[in-house]
């Protein structure tokens, strides 16, 4: 009979203790905490993008712009992902490159666009970076390595220019952890398959990129920054191969065609000039 008392005993006690710990917390302090963290993640964005904005020439044409708006919509659509906080910028840059920036800033090389051998291998990787976008990787990847404070510090203008430029440059030219790497590799995939979109050409992608990985060059910048390429593909091809969908292309192959030969003339004239 004591038993079940002292039991009950027990239970009550620890349930006021933990009421007492609750109403100790200054829920209102940490909510304020992330509304700022969204402001700072927002004026991130802004002070990042400039970097790449002022250093680099973006590519701003109607078919370029359209074609690869057409197929971020498509995913996003398939995938219930809001479109409007995604910021797509198509950057004239030899690189095989795409990264994410704070605040949904995604930049997308036109190198990684003209060695895409099919359209399926683009939004593959369009897929992967609005995975970072989405899971909130940048932010993580930002707090690890830099800190919170110097963050905030970079938005109040405390931080100066050089810093804030060397920061943008570490997110366009370095890894993320391993696990969320392939975080990002699985719900890409999980994107392409949502969209009807063929995963293998992605995985093929990588495999691609694998033999180059010995190969440290100025334009394979998707390598450096996602290593193990040829274990990244197994793990996909293994993950999407009981999954079957209807799969069918984005973009019509004469867009895609033609998406390809503009960004050729484009980048030859600019380069010429």
């Amino acid at each position: 009979m004591k038993k079940p008392i002292i039991q009950g005993v027990v239970t009550i006690l620890l349930f006021l203790a933990t009421w007492f710990a609750l109403t100790q917390i200054d829920w209102v302090k940490i909510f304020k905490v992330e509304q700022i963290t969204d402001k700072t993640e927002q004026k991130l964005g802004e002070l990042f993008w400039d970097v790449f904005k002022n250093s680099e020439k973006e590519i701003k044409t109607t078919h370029v712009v359209n074609t690869i708006d057409s197929m971020v919509t498509k995913i996003c659509k398939a995938n219930k992902i809001d479109k409007s906080k995604l910021k797509i910028h198509v950057l004239n840059k030899d690189e095989i490159n795409a990264f994410a920036l704070p605040n949904g800033h995604l930049i997308i090389y036109s190198g990684l666009i003209l060695n895409s051998d099919n359209q399926e291998e683009l939004a593959g990787v369009i897929c992967h970076e609005i995975a970072h976008i989405e899971l909130k990787h940048v932010m993580k990847k930002l707090g690890k390595e830099i800190g919170l404070s110097v963050l905030i510090s970079m938005t109040t203008g405390n931080s100066g220019a050089e810093v804030i430029k060397e920061t943008a440059r570490m997110l366009s030219s370095t890894a993320f952890d391993r696990s969320l790497e392939k975080d990002a590799d699985i719900k890409a995939v999980d994107y392409l398959l949502n969209a009807n979109v063929n995963p293998e050409p992605f995985a093929n992608f990588l495999y691609k990129l694998s033999e180059n990985e010995n190969e440290v060059t100025q334009y394979l910048t998707w390598v450096s920054t996602h290593p193990d390429s040829k274990e990244r593909a197994e793990y996909i091809i293994e993950y999407s191969k009981d999954k079957t969908a209807d799969y069918q292309q984005i973009l019509a192959n004469k867009t895609w065609l033609n998406l390809k030969e503009e960004l050729k003339e484009i980048t030859n004239d600019i380069n010429v000039d």
